[in-house]
């Protein structure tokens, strides 16, 4: 990878409003480009809508759209204006009334989409299966940018190392975590500090703030954090702008500041021979107070 600018943009949204989201979102992108000259721009999950949208599956498969399509196009536009890499989260419309992704667009600053990710863990709650309202994907892909190879994850998805890994093993450099985290701050700074020192990765980790349409609140909280675990940024409870410089070089140390090398990679020292059986289905011998069939 390249150094780079990396930015998050910690927003609040109207619920279930996607224009007025794409309007407040673009004026931050521009706020963003203007302070802080990023080459990667990174917002909070669902930021079109808001995540609990409090409306049926068919009503929400109306209210948003394919990508691409009219959510994402103000924000294609805006890239390749400012040339600047941009993750945009919204709800994806699926091939079938009721069928919904939590998705993510990668946009290049061409324009062009290079990627999109749908969340294969939507929470509990969440889940279409589950009562809920979005339809899980199937895959997770590393994409070879001009700054660097990156992957995306939202949210939930940060809770399972074997799916950062999965991104890791396949190159990538940079993986960002658009979300909306309404449990305990030792959670998201955990997960998101482990999810990159774990897997040697930069982790830029994007949460909202506010209300969305069912009165959950989020705290914000937004971080960007190295490869050797080291926060370089972190955003406060309310709407505001984070960005890192990210080094090229970032696992020679032990720690920052140190001169003490590190001779060690968590991916080249993986014992393959002891993972065998790691993707069976299980469930933790300790019960939750409720468990959401699927």
């Amino acid at each position: 990878m390249k150094r780079i600018v990396a930015a998050g943009v910690q927003i609040a949204v109207h619920p279930n409003d996607p224009a007025a989201n794409i309007a407040k979102a673009a004026a931050w992108l521009r706020r963003a480009c203007a302070e802080a000259r990023p080459d990667l721009v990174v917002f909070p999950e669902s930021v079109t809508t808001g995540f609990a949208p409090a409306l049926s599956p068919r009503e929400l498969h109306r209210l948003v759209d394919r990508i691409p399509g009219r959510l994402t196009a103000e924000m294609q536009r805006l890239a390749r204006r400012h040339r600047v890499h941009i993750v945009w989260p919204t709800y994806e419309r699926g091939e079938k009334p009721g069928i919904v992704y939590n998705s993510a667009a990668l946009i290049g600053p061409d324009g062009k989409i290079i990627g999109v990710y749908r969340k294969t863990h939507p929470f509990p709650t969440e889940r279409l299966a589950g009562g809920g309202w979005t339809t899980p994907g199937v895959s997770a892909e590393v994409y070879e940018t001009k700054i660097g190879a990156v992957g995306m994850v939202i949210c939930y998805d940060g809770d399972f190392p074997e799916l950062v890994r999965l991104l890791a093993v396949k190159g990538a450099e940079i993986v960002v975590r658009p979300s909306a985290f309404m449990r305990s701050f030792d959670i998201w700074e955990i997960t998101n500090c482990a999810r990159a020192y774990d897997n040697h990765v930069y982790w830029v980790a994007v949460n909202a703030v506010g209300f969305d349409a069912a009165g959950n609140h989020y705290s914000g909280g937004s971080m960007i954090v190295s490869p050797i675990a080291r926060k370089l940024a972190q955003a406060r409870g309310g709407e505001e702008i984070i960005f890192a410089e990210l080094d090229p070089d970032p696992i020679r140390h032990l720690t920052y500041g140190s001169t003490a090398p590190m001779c060690f990679d968590h991916l080249e020292d993986r014992n393959l021979a002891a993972y065998d059986g790691v993707l069976a289905p299980a469930r933790s011998r300790f019960k939750p107070a409720r468990r959401i069939k699927y």
